[in-house]
C-alpha cells in the first residue's frame, strides 16, 4: 500500500476557499488569472491523489482526516475522506472548474473580481460535499451553495435572471429544508432507538440497517431522497432546472449541469442507498418508474424546444433519470453504470453548454429559428465539435454516453427487481419505456445538429461569424478528449467505482430477504 499524503484532502478542500479570499482582496485586473490559476492547482492535486489511491481498498475510504470541534449539544467535527466513487467526483469538479473558468471570456470587464469569486465560493461547497464523511458538514457544505450560484445567475444571467435566480433559490431551499427534517428525526431516532448512538459520522451511519426498524429508515429516508430528486432534477420538481441553465452565463450553465446536478446523484447513492437500503428495497419499483418517465418524458419535451439552452437542459433532465434507474435496481452493474453516467453526463453536459455559448456568442440569440441553418461553412471546426458532442449525448458506441447507458440497461434487466415474480414484470415494462428515450434522444439531438448547421445560411450570417478561437479550442478539445477516453476505455473510471457498487449492491441484497417480499407483492397487486 502507498504512503498516503499527509492532510492532502484538506489542502485540497481549502484551496477554493483560499481562491475567493485572494481573488476578493486583490484588483480587478488579477481576477481571471488567479481563477485558473487556483482552478490549475486543484487540478494538479487532484491528479497527485488520483495517483495515490489504493485501488485494492477502492471500496473503503482513504485519506482520512478527523478533528472533533465539540460535542454538546450535539456532535461536530471536520471529517474528510474519498472512496472510489467521491474521488471520481472529485477530480471531475477540479476539470469542469478549470474549463469553466477557461470559459469565462464573456464576463470581460463585468465585476470580475465579485464574478470568479463567488465561482470558487461555489466549488469550495461543492467539492466539500464529496469529501465530506461528517453528515452536518454535508448539509451545510449542501446548503452553501445556494448562495454563490444565486448571485451569479442574478448579476451575470440573461434578462430574466432575477426570477430565475429566485425559483432556483426557493426549490433547492425548500429541499434543503426536507433534508435538514430527516436528518433531525434520524438523529432523535438513534438516541432512542439505536443504544443511545447519536452520530454523524458517515461511516457510523452505514450501520443503520442493523440499527433502526425498518419503517424509520423509511421515513427517515424519504426527506432525503426528495431533496436529492430536487437537485438531480426528477419530474415534477424539475421546473427550476431549464429556468435557470437559460438564463445563467455560459460558464455557470457548465459549473451546473456538470456538477451541481452530481449532488443530488451522489447523495442518492452515498445516503439513501448507503444508510436506507430498505427504502430501495421496499420502494425500488417505483422509483425505477419515475427514472424511466423521465428519459422518456424530457425527451420528449426536447423535440418540441426551439431555445437550444433549453434543449440541452431538459436533455439532462432525460439523461439523470439514469441515475434513477440504476439506483433503484440494486444491481452491481446498473449501480456502477450510474456512477459511471455521473462523471460521463458532467463532461458530456459542460461541452453542450459551452458550444451552445460559443454560437450564441456569434449570433446572440439561441432560437434555432433565428439562426436558420447552415453555420457549418462559417464554423467548421466548432461544428466538428457540436458533432461529437452530439454523438456523445445520444450514446453512440465508442463514447462515454453510450457505456454508462448499456451498464444501466443491462445491470437493470438482470437485477433483482426485474427478476421478482411479483413486480418483475411492472420494472421490465418500465425499463422497455426508458429504452425508447435512446430513441428520442438521437431524434432531438440530430434534429438540433440539422438545424444549426445544415442547409443554407441566412444572409445576414453571410462573412459575420467567427470560427473557434485558442481558447475555446483548449475547452472543446480538453472534454472531447475525456469523452473519448471514457468511451474506449471506460475501465479508466470503472475500476474505482466498481468495488464499491459491488459491496452497496451485496449489502442491499443481504437485506432483501428481510423485507422484499411484502413490499414487492404490494407493487404487484395495486
Amino acid at each position: 500500500m502507498s504512503h498516503e499524503p499527509q492532510h492532502l484532502l484538506t489542502v485540497l478542500f481549502l484551496v477554493p476557499l483560499i481562491g475567493t479570499l485572494a481573488i476578493a482582496c486583490l484588483p480587478e485586473t488579477a481576477a481571471r488569472k488567479l481563477a485558473i490559476a487556483f482552478s490549475s492547482v486543484m487540478c494538479g492535486l487532484s491528479v497527485w491523489l488520483l495517483s495515490q489511491f489504493n485501488l485494492e481498498t477502492a471500496a473503503e475510504f482513504q485519506f482520512v482526516e478527523k478533528m472533533p470541534w465539540f460535542t454538546q449539544p450535539f456532535p461536530v467535527q471536520y471529517f474528510v475522506g474519498v472512496d472510489g466513487m467521491s474521488l471520481s467526483l472529485v477530480v471531475l469538479t477540479a476539470f469542469i472548474t478549470l474549463m469553466s473558468t477557461l470559459a469565462s471570456t464573456s464576463i470581460g470587464d463585468n465585476r470580475p473580481r465579485l464574478y470568479y469569486s463567488m465561482l470558487m465560493l461555489l466549488i469550495f461547497s461543492v467539492q466539500g460535499v464529496f469529501l465530506s464523511l461528517d453528515l452536518l458538514q454535508f448539509f451545510v457544505l449542501y446548503e452553501m451553495e445556494l448562495v454563490p450560484m444565486y448571485f451569479l445567475i442574478a448579476i451575470w444571467g440573461g434578462p430574466r435572471r432575477s426570477r430565475a435566480a429566485l425559483k432556483f433559490l426557493i426549490y433547492t431551499f425548500f429541499g434543503g429544508i426536507l433534508m435538514l427534517a430527516g436528518l433531525v428525526y434520524m438523529y432523535t431516532q438513534m438516541g432512542v432507538g439505536a443504544g443511545g448512538m447519536g452520530t454523524f459520522d458517515m461511516t457510523e451511519l452505514a450501520r443503520l440497517p442493523q440499527l433502526l426498524p425498518k419503517d424509520v429508515q423509511i421515513i427517515a429516508c424519504l426527506g432525503f431522497f426528495l431533496a436529492f430528486i430536487i437537485k438531480l432534477p426528477s419530474f415534477p420538481v424539475h421546473t427550476w432546472l431549464p429556468d435557470a441553465h437559460v438564463e445563467a452565463p455560459t460558464p455557470i450553465s457548465m459549473l451546473l449541469a456538470g456538477l451541481l446536478l452530481k449532488m443530488g446523484s451522489y447523495g442518492l447513492v452515498r445516503i439513501c442507498l448507503g444508510f436506507f437500503p430498505y427504502f430501495f428495497i421496499d420502494y425500488g419499483p417505483i422509483v425505477m418508474a419515475l427514472g424511466a418517465f423521465n428519459i422518456v418524458w424530457a425527451a420528449m419535451a426536447c423535440l418540441v424546444q426551439q431555445d437550444m439552452k433549453r434543449i440541452i437542459a431538459l436533455s439532462s433532465v432525460s439523461h439523470m433519470g439514469f441515475v434513477l434507474l440504476g439506483v433503484a435496481s440494486l444491481s452491481s452493474a446498473a449501480l456502477n453504470g450510474a456512477i459511471f453516467q455521473m462523471i460521463s453526463h458532467g463532461v458530456i453536459s459542460a461541452l453542450l453548454f459551452f458550444l451552445v455559448g460559443t454560437v450564441y456568442e456569434r449570433t446572440h440569440t439561441r432560437q434555432l429559428g433565428e439562426i436558420g441553418g447552415g453555420l457549418a461553412k462559417q464554423m467548421p471546426t466548432l461544428f466538428y465539435f457540436w458533432m461529437l458532442g452530439t454523438m456523445a449525448n445520444l450514446g453512440l458506441p465508442g463514447l462515454s454516453g453510450f457505456v454508462a447507458e448499456a451498464a444501466v440497461f443491462y445491470g437493470s434487466f438482470t437485477s433483482p427487481m426485474a427478476q421478482s415474480t411479483t413486480a418483475g414484470g411492472f420494472v421490465q415494462g418500465w425499463i422497455i419505456v426508458a429504452g425508447l428515450g435512446v430513441i428520442l434522444t438521437a431524434g432531438y439531438m440530430l434534429w438540433l445538429l440539422k438545424r444549426l448547421f445544415y442547409g443554407e445560411e441566412l444572409a445576414k450570417w453571410k462573412g459575420h461569424l467567427s470560427d473557434a478561437t485558442m481558447t475555446e479550442k483548449v475547452v472543446a478539445y480538453s472534454l472531447c478528449t475525456s469523452i473519448l477516453a471514457l468511451g474506449i476505455y471506460p475501465l479508466m473510471l470503472s475500476k474505482y467505482s466498481a468495488p464499491l457498487a459491488d459491496k452497496m449492491a451485496k449489502e442491499a441484497k443481504g437485506h432483501m430477504t428481510i423485507g422484499a417480499v411484502p413490499a414487492l407483492n404490494k407493487i404487484a397487486r395495486q
